[in-house]
């Protein structure tokens, strides 16, 4: 039997600025996901920002899972993260300062 595998895309051609938060995704079936942030136009002052990984229960509620990664900092760059041992919905945030913005394109790939 081939590994189930699937790829959401849960964040398109968004501009983020401030503090945002990706579409959440229940993928409580996975056991493994890998996150994938591009940025689609030229980012503005993303230098040294983190974008985080994000759980939830009921995907009403949000806890900070530890895990976070370096937003892209050039058009077309793509940033990403793996990430393991998680409950049922996942999403990524990311808290932007003042004259910051990034246009997203965000996936979550994951496997059974």
């Amino acid at each position: 039997m081939l590994p189930l595998s699937i790829t959401a895309v849960v964040a398109r051609n968004e501009l983020w600025q401030n503090q945002v938060s990706s579409e959440p995704y229940e993928c409580g079936w996975a056991k493994e996901a890998i996150v994938y942030l591009r940025a689609l136009k030229h980012p503005v002052r993303t230098e040294n920002v983190r974008a985080r990984i994000e759980y939830s229960p009921d995907g009403i509620r949000w806890v900070d899972s530890g895990l976070d990664f370096a937003l892209p900092t050039q058009a077309d760059q793509i940033s990403w993260i793996p990430v393991n041992h998680f409950g049922n919905w996942l999403r990524v945030a990311v808290d932007l300062p003042d004259g910051a913005a990034i246009t997203v394109l965000v996936s979550i790939n994951l496997k059974a």
